[in-house]
């Protein structure tokens, strides 16, 4: 299987780039001669860390812009701008190795997120300018990020310590993902699904927190499109024939009485990928269907994250939404490997929007789960003949198990370098991996209790020793978003052990055994206190430690961090979050957030 950049995609065309603005001491006459070389070359070491590590989702190399002269004064700061909007720079950097003119200087747009870097060198006072300009960006309430080495440096140095490294590459990585966001749509395929409160879609949300919009569809758009043959006929038939060979069924777990026909799965397998394309092409369109005299069909929503409502209004007629979901949000299909696209099950769209953070921060896909259950060590032993957790679940496990379907990538069949499971970028994924998650996960036909209409579930467990992050955006009357964060491992049960505990819930479902790391504070005195404290049904589990990432973004769009077990030495936020509170950072998050408001609804 190869990567495949012809599958439809929204990440195409004139994404946004970062731009990085050399600002220099103005004043001629040999001051700032003497600088000009040692500046533009600091930014164009600066482009080059940024551009050889961050990826669009599409997995091309982010574009780095240099403004085409270093920045001494106003007139320069708004020949950059200019040139910044005409190469559609979605985020600044701005770097500098000397003294310059503060608010002469500064990046004023108040949406573009923004950080300012000063050289930490003796020679000339890089650090005294960051100190002044950042102070200007609070006082104006244009938060920016600063970025210091801890290490003094040679004038002449050019390595980049790596405490410098990871606060460029941490806050490059966000700010593209806050600038991939903006004027992008959620696509609703439908409405709420059986009162649950994240499908209660909020449009404010959307458009003030994130610059998006939200798109809506009913879902007899999806019966309609099918009725009248309005996919790629062609390619359902790839599809159909990929499905017969990747996809196996397993047991079928409904009673004798309820058991459905052969006939009648064959139908819901088809119904089953029909729905997948249809979904896809409401999402980011398809050249194809114009092809075939579906011009308006074509174009599709703009949607960079869609949920599919499904129960009941839809479950009870027609199959459900777990291969479609499933197979979105995975990393590759009949047309190879490719970015999943992100897909909500029930319509969650606080999930779909955590989903969505996890995977413009990491590039991978993302697992969507329930937050069904604390297993203790001694209800553990009581249910399984004595088995003693140990290690990381030795205080206890959180199953994620999923009331639809979770990407195949959540699996754990692929690894890093150092053979442990993870979720990987599309393009680092190797065919053997994909076959591996193929053959480790099995489709079933769904309970019919459940799902009268029918549909394929599937059925996996996620490999132990994953390091992996959990997290959930939550809407609180009067406060707005928040966010929780949980960092911890997959683990991994013997067979006997795992059935024993994953039968009492739905053998159709996928499940990953979660460890939340414990720090013996707040939320995370325990186990058993992380699932009493989570905020929501639901949850996003994205592979690594990057509860780090998760905070910065949410600064940047002003989404308070409620809960999360993440180092503080890892923590960045924008330099004026200190003038709220250095102490408890937790509060000081609140108020900075609640002072300077969302992104783009500024008050």
């Amino acid at each position: 299987m190869t990567h495949n950049q012809t599958s439809p995609t929204i990440w195409k065309g004139n994404l946004p780039k970062i731009g990085i603005r050399p600002t220099i001491d103005g004043r001629l006459g040999g001051v700032r001669e003497s600088l000009e070389d040692q500046t533009m070359n600091l930014a164009k070491r600066v482009a080059e860390l940024i551009s050889s590590n961050v990826r669009y989702p599409n997995g091309d190399p982010v574009d780095c812009v240099i403004a085409d002269s270093c920045i001494g004064g106003i007139a320069e700061a708004t020949a950059c701008e200019d040139q910044f909007r005409r190469e559609n720079v979605g985020v600044s950097l701005t770097v500098t190795p000397c003294w310059c003119y503060g608010s002469e200087t500064m990046d004023m747009d108040p949406l573009r997120p923004k950080a300012v870097f000063g050289f930490n060198g003796t020679e000339r006072p890089g650090a005294v300018y960051l100190a002044a300009v950042l102070a200007g960006h609070t006082q104006k309430g244009i938060p920016a990020f600063g970025i210091y080495g801890r290490d003094v440096q040679e004038a002449g140095d050019a390595a980049m310590p790596a405490d410098v490294q990871d606060k460029i590459l941490n806050f490059a990585r966000c700010g593209l993902a806050a600038a991939l966001m903006r004027g992008k749509a959620y696509l609703s395929m439908g409405g709420t699904s059986m009162g649950i409160a994240g499908s209660m879609v909020d449009f404010a949300l959307w458009e003030k927190w994130f610059g998006m919009r939200v798109e809506d569809i009913d879902m007899s758009e999806f019966i309609g499109r099918m009725n009248k043959g309005q996919f790629d006929q062609a390619e359902y038939e790839q599809a159909m024939a990929w499905v017969k060979s990747n996809c196996p069924e397993g047991d079928d777990y409904n009673s004798e009485e309820t058991k459905r026909s052969r006939e009648q799965l064959d139908s819901e397998w088809s119904d089953s990928v029909k729905m997948s394309l249809i979904a896809r092409d409401l999402m980011v369109g398809n050249p194809k269907l114009a092809e075939n005299g579906l011009g308006e069909q074509a174009q599709g929503h703009g949607a960079i994250a869609a949920g599919f409502q499904g129960q009941r209004q839809w479950t009870d007629h027609f199959p459900n939404g777990d291969f479609l979901e499933a197979i979105l949000n995975t990393s590759f299909d009949w047309n190879g490997k490719r970015a999943p696209y992100i897909v909500a099950t029930e319509n969650d769209a606080l999930n779909a929007a955590t989903m969505l953070f996890g995977h413009l921060l990491t590039n991978t896909a993302q697992v969507f789960a329930d937050l069904r259950t604390y297993w203790s060590p001694d209800a553990v032993a009581s249910a399984c003949d004595g088995y003693e957790l140990d290690g990381a679940a030795s205080d206890g496990l959180l199953h994620l198990i999923n009331s639809g379907p979770a990407t195949l990538d959540g699996t754990g069949q692929q690894t890093d370098a150092d053979g442990t499971p993870t979720m990987k970028p599309f393009w680092e994924i190797s065919d053997d991996e994909v076959e591996k998650c193929l053959k480790a996960t099995t489709w079933h036909p769904s309970i019919t209790e459940y799902f009268p209409g029918g549909g394929m579930s599937t059925r996996y467990k996620t490999k132990g020793g994953m390091p992996a992050t959990m997290t959930r955006i939550n809407l609180v009357d009067g406060l707005g978003p928040a966010i929780q964060i949980a960092e911890g491992h997959t683990v991994e049960l013997p067979e006997n052990v795992h059935d024993a505990l994953d039968n009492r819930t739905n053998p159709t479902w996928p499940t990953t055994w979660f460890a939340p790391t414990v720090t013996g504070r707040g939320a995370f005195t325990s186990t058993y206190e992380v699932m009493n404290h989570w905020g929501a049904n639901h949850c996003v589990m994205t592979a690594g430690h990057v509860g780090h990432l998760f905070i910065t973004l949410a600064s940047i769009l002003r989404i308070p961090v409620y809960m999360h077990n993440v180092d503080e030495s890892r923590v960045f936020r924008p330099s004026a979050w200190n003038a709220f509170g250095t102490d408890n950072l937790e509060g000081a998050d609140f108020r900075a957030c609640q002072n300077f408001g969302p992104l783009y609804g500024r008050h």
